[in-house]
């Protein structure tokens, strides 16, 4: 079967949506005359534009699609495009509302191992896998095997690229600033996703004093405020440039480009850095499952620090309710992640790579 129409409904954050590219790029080497559509919030459209193989990005609006009269109008419309195949790796009530009532032949997405669906959303639902067994990790190993089990690839490509053009791979925004130019996220996607601020101004102290190099702060628009404070905290702030800052995920992606290394809460930053090749250390909120989205880390170009790092396995042995409310409330197991110990892994992996640019 050669399709002519796919659909990828990604409706998450930032990072889910790059990671989800990965499914276009092989798809498209695999049915080299089909035409891709991702359907993803507008949000994050930034890190899929240029992509050579994704021919048409749906835009929608993270609240509005909750309202079940526009989910009632996306589902027309998807049935109106009458697509071949329709890949579901968001697996949540609107994306399986639209897959449910698409039309669509071939339908894949996924469910929880052991688990029944209740409705026929997909015609072919793949078991998330129990572990990570690759080094891109568990999220994109979940990809991978999707397109292995439901159109029969071998060894597909896991890694997730950032395409520019070249205006934007020529963005000079930086040229004149002291290298190394080190970007920080200082601030998670959420509250619950962000180092507490005192550690994070202890981190960019050390970095400031021990490090000759530009210190640059990346954060969500709404975050500026939150921003502030932090940098409010740091002893240091001749180091620190907050005038040179990109509002956009796009004007981020140019940014990043040409910065020489990323520390940052986990998020979509860090997918982003990675996809355009530069070096990342990566501070996880206690209650992330490392393994999960820990994509190429290798302890070298790529590395992290999680507070169960000798009990990587702690969260998931957790009840549900023991989970829950470590969400709703992570500070407490934040503070045991101190300046200390993240440094005693981030030290040695800057003196690595800052002695080497």
């Amino acid at each position: 079967m050669q399709p002519k129409k796919i659909l990828v409904i990604q409706n998450k954050r930032i990072g889910d949506v790059l990671i989800a590219s990965v499914l276009a790029n092989n798809l498209k080497s695999h049915f080299p005359n089909s035409h891709i559509t991702y359907f993803v919030y507008d949000y994050t459209a930034g890190v899929i534009e240029q992509n050579p193989n994704i021919d048409r990005i749906i835009l929608a609006k993270d609240a509005e699609l909750k309202k079940l009269s526009v989910l009632l109008k996306t589902i027309k419309e998807v049935r109106k495009e009458k697509y071949d195949i329709i890949i579901d790796p968001y697996a949540k009530f609107q994306s399986r509302m639209m897959c449910l009532f698409s039309a669509v032949p071939i339908r894949v997405g996924f469910k929880r191992k052991n688990k029944k669906l209740k409705l026929p959303y997909y015609t072919q639902a793949i078991s998330f896998l129990d572990k990570a067994s690759l080094p891109c990790g568990k999220a994109l190993e979940d990809r991978m095997n999707l397109l292995e089990q439901a159109f029969g690839m071998e060894h597909p490509d896991p890694m997730y690229k950032i395409f520019l053009n070249e205006k934007e791979a020529h963005y000079n925004r930086i040229q004149s600033l002291k290298r190394p130019v080190i970007m920080l996220g200082v601030l998670g996607s959420t509250p619950n996703k962000s180092l507490p601020y005192e550690y994070t101004a202890k981190l960019i102290d050390y970095l400031a004093v021990n490090h000759n190099a530009t210190l640059l702060f990346n954060y969500a628009p709404h975050q500026k405020e939150e921003a502030v404070k932090i940098y409010n905290l740091c002893e240091h702030r001749d180091r620190i440039n907050l005038d040179v800052y990109e509002d956009s995920i796009r004007g981020f992606v140019k940014l990043m480009n040409q910065c020489d290394m990323l520390i940052s809460n986990e998020g979509g930053s860090v997918h982003i850095a990675k996809a355009l090749g530069k070096p990342t250390f990566t501070i996880y909120s206690p209650y992330i499952t490392k393994s999960h989205w820990n994509s190429f880390e290798d302890g070298k170009i790529h590395d992290s620090i999680h507070l169960f790092e000798d009990n990587p396995d702690y969260f998931e042995s957790l009840s549900r309710e023991e989970k829950k409310e470590i969400e709703k409330n992570p500070e407490q197991l934040y503070r045991k992640l101190t300046p200390e110990l993240i440094l005693a892994k981030l030290r040695p992996y800057l003196s690595n790579h800052l002695n080497t640019l």
